[in-house]
């Protein structure tokens, strides 16, 4: 620099057009300088070490490479750089010394953030992060270090300790709390949700107050992602599911069951006593004829200890077509290949109401997949309806207009043939 500044004197020039050219001069190299230094880190350094991370087997490299956490830290050379050369600038040294270190902070806080997130990637990568997230925990340390980095910023360019602006955060702390009020709620409903494993990536919830019924795909400091069944997206808050109550269904994901509660209800006029002819009807019915045998053995037997006059159907024990439904719904589900046996199977009667007797099937399919499960539902039901009248059953439902329309024509036509006949 002191070879300009002769160079310039030798010239003859006017003194402060000298020291105006030589100021020039001396930017242009230095920014010339950090040109070349910026290239060299970015086409010649970054390029060799993308082309030996690429080449390496190391799982987490292509991820640091996405994230540009290299290249993020090469833009602090020419901070560098400058801050070297600030000594030939005696009267801005000082500003640009501290323009320079401003610039370097901020860059390895930049670094330091892509640096964390690449972190939270790489762990993302293996299977506890769906059991133990610490995104949350990530975003909490880039708050903190932003703002210790803000300090050191703004107590760099006022030239002061950083413990005098440390000392006055107290006073800010009430203002803090209230700004990050939804983060620091956040923060504890992440730590007691991974603490005590209440969601996971991928878990299945059920939240009506927030309209969330789906997956979810991101649990972060402030909120928990849901993609509903509709592919909307619902966005929760963290401590919501700490205070409300949801549904995790990964119990049911997990047991390898998914349950069925429905009931068939029966029109109670159609139940009945069996006759015999009934009997030998169902003998032969594949899923009963056991059964059909016991009970029959029993009854005869019971009757014949206790002399029972069966001359009365009301007297002794009988078989009733409700009772041998139950039975057949019972013995079809325990040979049904989408029902699982290890599970509970039950067919119960519930209490009567003005919709009929419901017969209830309590079972669980051996697949949890929504439509694996509808279809074997679906296929059970549909079974039923058609097999119940085979049991002289008829299944209830409310007489629709076309019931009605169909009554009346019916009557409309026994009073005309009355009114023929006489």
């Amino acid at each position: 620099m002191q070879f300009i500044n002769n160079l310039l004197l030798d010239m003859e020039l006017d003194p402060r057009i000298v020291e105006y050219l030589s100021i020039i001069i001396k930017v242009l190299l230095i920014g010339l300088i950090c040109i070349v230094a910026n290239f060299i880190s970015k086409k010649i350094v970054i390029r060799v070490i993308t082309r030996v991370v690429t080449n390496s087997k190391v799982k987490w490299g292509k991820i640091i490479l996405d994230r540009q956490v290299f290249r993020k830290l090469s833009h602090i050379v020419p901070a560098i750089i400058i801050y070297s050369f600030s000594s030939i600038f005696p009267n801005y040294q000082s500003i640009i010394e501290k323009l320079a270190i401003a610039y370097i902070i901020i860059v390895g806080l930049v670094f330091i953030q892509s640096l964390l997130n690449a972190m939270n990637d790489i762990y993302q990568t293996f299977e506890i992060s769906k059991v133990k997230p610490i995104k949350g925990y990530i975003q909490v340390v880039n708050i903190i270090i932003m703002i210790l980095g803000s300090i050191l910023v703004i107590s760099n360019l006022i030239g002061k300790s950083p413990l005098i602006l440390l000392s006055g955060f107290g006073a800010l702390s009430a203002v803090l709390m209230l700004v990050f009020k939804d983060s620091l709620l956040g923060l504890v409903a992440g730590i007691q949700l991974t603490g005590n494993d209440m969601v996971r990536v991928g878990d299945w919830i059920e939240m009506p107050k927030y309209g969330a019924d789906g997956d979810v795909i991101d649990i972060s400091l402030n909120t928990v992602q849901v993609q509903n069944f509709d592919k909307t997206i619902t966005m929760i808050p963290s401590y919501a599911l700490i205070s409300d109550s949801f549904i995790n269904w990964r119990g049911m994901q997990s047991s390898g069951g998914r349950r069925i509660k429905r009931s068939l209800y029966v029109d109670t006029s159609s139940i009945t006593f069996c006759t015999e002819e009934m009997i030998e009807k169902f003998i032969k019915v594949q899923y009963l004829s056991d059964y059909i045998i016991q009970k029959e053995r029993e009854i005869t037997e019971y009757n014949a200890k206790n002399q029972v006059n069966r001359d009365n159907p009301v007297n002794g024990r009988a078989l009733t077509n409700i009772g041998v439904f139950r039975a057949y719904i019972s013995n079809y589900l325990k040979n049904h290949d989408g029902i699982h046996q290890n599970m509970t199977l039950m067919v119960r009667q519930l209490a009567h109401s003005e919709h009929g007797l419901p017969i209830e099937i309590y079972a669980f399919t051996n697949s949890v997949q929504w439509d694996v499960y509808e279809t074997v539902q679906s296929d059970i039901f549909d079974h039923l309806f058609a097999v119940a009248p085979e049991f002289g059953l008829r299944v209830f439902q409310n007489p629709s207009g076309a019931d009605l329309r169909n009554r009346v024509e019916e009557s409309n036509n026994n009073a005309l043939l009355g009114e023929r006949s006489y």
